[in-house]
């Protein structure tokens, strides 16, 4: 099944279903602008970086937010990452642990972003940070959230992919925007663009009038040279697939076959039949992400043997500027020091 369906027409030109759509999407973005700026229900006595989108389906938020706990640990903080575990079982808050859940419990980012660092799943983000805080973390790093305003953050970092951009420009659910771009301008205190394709353009265009900070960056794969002229049968469940598929083929693969799967979809054993036939068939090598390979971790002995008969095409965040990291930290903190300070004088 598919977790999430988004509509590709979200990210085409604008057309008859998406006009006559408009007057939903404006009662919607009307109503999610109003609580998104409401006031937060708490804070926490860390600071906290929130790392989200202007539109549902993703668009590198968990690469970057990987990246920059990294940063954060080579600086001596003890990151903590806090998730509302999509497409998970469990609400939370709890500690992720990479022994005993699997994605159906705990969502598929979630357990991507524990193996690198302290992780909670919580669906009330004030009571998953103080968690964090509980467990040890200093510095809080959310994974989505831009929207939700339960715990009230220090710096909000807005990730924009490039391929698809805000789509057709429409909130939900004439387009993919989850509140109105305008709305969604006032409260972010960066924009970081992934990639050079046109579909960032206008994002980049609508920061520079609303004087937000710009950063740009670019997904790189690991190891490159091993796909070259590798035949090769690439499945993936994300948001773009297209996406993944576009970078084996820029690494010189050879494709033998695509599969194409909704976003966090999980496989079924009709999927992992497939796939594994096809392989054999073509006699080619099965390669997913590294977020379709934990999906398929821990749910049962069909998905395991895809899982082992699978490579992982890993990509991390490349800052076309290295200060980038530092940035951004340097920025969390100092907006902490000031609430803190602005808490004491109000005390």
């Amino acid at each position: 099944m598919a977790v999430n369906e988004i509509p590709g027409w979200w990210f085409e030109e604008s057309g008859i279903v998406s006009w006559c759509l408009a007057p939903f999407s404006w009662l919607y973005s009307r109503a999610a602008a109003r609580r998104m700026h409401a006031a937060p229900a708490g804070a926490v006595a860390v600071p906290v970086l929130c790392v989200g989108n202007f539109v549902a389906g993703g668009g590198g938020k968990t690469p970057t937010g990987l990246a920059l706990a990294k940063r954060a640990m080579e600086r001596g903080l003890k990151p903590g990452f806090l998730s509302r575990g999509y497409g998970g079982k469990i609400s939370g808050p709890v500690v992720v642990n990479i022994r005993q859940h699997n994605a159906a419990d705990v969502g598929d980012e979630p357990l991507l972003l524990a193996r690198e660092a302290l992780t909670v799943v919580s669906s009330d983000r004030l009571t998953g940070a103080n968690l964090l805080v509980e467990n040890g973390a200093d510095f809080i790093i959310m994974d989505d959230g831009f929207q939700n305003p339960c715990l009230r953050k220090d710096f909000n970092l807005v990730v924009v992919d490039s391929r698809r951009g805000i789509g057709n420009g429409f909130p939900m659910p004439a387009g993919p925007l989850r509140v109105s771009l305008r709305d969604q301008l006032i409260l972010a205190n960066a924009v970081l663009v992934i990639g050079k394709d046109p579909g960032g353009d206008r994002v980049i265009r609508r920061a520079a009038m609303s004087a937000k900070p710009l950063h740009l960056a670019k997904l790189a794969l690991h190891e490159p040279e091993k796909w070259r002229d590798r035949w090769v049968i690439p499945f993936a469940g994300i948001a773009d697939p297209e996406k993944f598929f576009r970078s084996l083929r820029d690494a010189g693969a050879d494709l033998a076959h695509l599969y194409a799967f909704g976003d966090h979809h999980y496989f079924n054993e009709e999927d992992v039949t497939e796939l594994l036939d096809r392989a054999r068939l073509l006699e080619a090598q099965l390669v997913t992400t590294a977020k379709d390979y934990v999906r398929l971790l821990g749910l049962g002995k069909n998905q395991q043997k895809l899982a082992e008969a699978s490579m992982v095409v890993g990509v991390s965040i490349e800052f076309e500027d290295d200060h980038t990291p530092d940035w951004l930290i340097d920025q969390t903190i100092a907006r902490f020091d000031a609430r803190m300070q602005e808490k004491q004088r109000a005390g």
